[in-house]
């Protein structure tokens, strides 16, 4: 079975984020880079979207780590295959973490040479599994009863918690007792949304409420469920048009 799988790669370094797109030949080793992030509370908030089946991970970045990622990434989506890019200082706090389901800690600059070894180790491992998380999704699709009533309760659960930063697709798919593959259909059928769009219009709006009361960025980034304020900085100008900061200045003139 022939399956071209999905890398992302989080750094909150951009130099090294290009550096390691166009520095492996990922078609040849029947891969593709389909996302990034600067950070893990990004990743998380972006995971669900891309759902790559290999993260490389620097274990050092601001609001939330590389170990905090791993934690909370593997615990929803248990066959991901993460590799963890250290720097030789932090080394030894990568090595304490040895109970987490890591593939590889790399140390950097990362050798090309040595990122290959271990990509086709994972490509080994991956083509053995033979089955993909999507096709036994698939398999075990739920069947909801009181479907649209259900699509309701998840509205008005995003309503009264979208200010929690661990909310995602996967996570209250989980706590609904749906698969993520299932629910992001239904929930796009029944509300003509998509998830990640209708929990970031909740966050946003609120957002707008806060710059019109002149509250500082990183304070309403924490309060929306956001923590970084550069991912809170690029999600406000998507959906307004302007950045936090010139909206606020606009409306308190």
């Amino acid at each position: 079975m022939n399956r071209r799988y999905r890398v992302m790669l989080i750094d909150d370094e951009e130099s090294a984020r290009k550096l390691m797109k166009a520095g492996i030949a990922w078609e040849d080793l029947g891969m593709e880079v389909v996302g990034e992030a600067s950070s893990g509370v990004e990743a998380i908030n972006v995971i669900d979207d891309i759902r790559p089946d290999i993260a490389f991970v620097d274990i050092s970045m601001p609001f939330m780590d590389g170990i905090e990622f791993t934690q909370m990434a593997t615990e929803r989506y248990p066959k991901l295959v993460i590799i963890i890019m250290t720097a030789f200082d932090d080394f030894e706090y990568a090595r304490k973490c040895v109970s987490l389901p890591v593939f590889e800690y790399m140390l950097k600059p990362m050798v090309r040479s040595e990122v290959i070894k271990v990509l086709n180790k994972v490509k080994g491992q991956l083509d053995a599994e033979l089955i993909s998380c999507e096709e036994t999704e698939d398999e075990q699709e739920p069947i909801m009863t009181g479907e649209n009533n259900a699509t309701e309760q998840i509205k008005k659960y995003l309503e009264d918690n979208y200010t929690d930063p661990k909310l995602n697709l996967t996570f209250v798919a989980q706590y609904f007792g749906f698969s993520a593959s299932y629910l992001s259909r239904k929930f796009k059928q029944d509300t003509g949304k998509n998830f990640v769009e209708y929990l970031t219009e909740l966050r946003m709006n609120k957002a707008m409420k806060l710059a019109e009361s002149n509250v500082k960025m990183f304070i309403a980034a924490s309060e929306v469920g956001i923590p970084d304020p550069n991912y809170f900085g690029r999600c406000f100008k998507k959906y307004t048009g302007k950045s936090y900061s010139d909206l606020s200045q606009h409306i308190n003139k």
